[in-house]
């Protein structure tokens, strides 16, 4: 599966750290150099037949079940971040 094109691409680095950070402690097994991998992870928790590669057979529903937990969680938390920088 392809990175998916961010906005300011200087930030991948900072979203990789964010992956792992947070995903760690929601308890999933991460390596801090491949943080993306999780989602192989997340994927056999919920299921879902997840390959290295092309994953055109997966329906919506199978990669929401993946990509939701992660996306969800790292949302969450930069929300919770930002509300910490505006109390101060």
């Amino acid at each position: 599966m392809a990175k998916k094109r961010i906005l300011v691409p200087e930030a991948r680095a900072g979203l990789d750290q964010l992956k792992a950070r947070v995903m760690k402690d929601k308890g999933y097994p991460v390596n801090p150099s491949k943080p993306d991998h999780v989602k192989y992870e997340v994927a056999k928790e919920k299921g879902v037949p997840l390959n290295k590669g092309y994953n055109g057979q997966l329906t919506s529903e199978q990669a929401g079940k993946v990509g939701g937990p992660i996306g969800g969680n790292m949302v969450r938390e930069m929300i919770k971040m930002a509300q910490e920088q505006l109390k101060k």
